[in-house]
């Protein structure tokens, strides 16, 4: 039987899920960080840093370089 949505919202997490969920906040305070201190780009193509995953990702295209 299917769920229904306040059902889903009302399940308690384990404490797996928990932990990742903890890990990948603090993954993100620390990228948020680390950007915070890149100096801006000039005349770039704006967003994220292009090559932060070894990739160069425009509008959702990725090629590997």
């Amino acid at each position: 039987m299917p769920e229904t949505p306040t059902q889903a919202l009302t399940k308690t997490l384990t404490p797996a899920a928990k932990r990742a969920l903890a890990e990948a906040e603090a993954r993100r305070t620390e990228l948020d960080r680390q950007l915070a201190q890149l100096p801006p780009e000039t005349g770039g193509r704006g967003g994220l840093e292009p090559a932060r995953y070894g990739d160069w990702e425009i509008k959702g295209l990725t090629s590997d370089f």
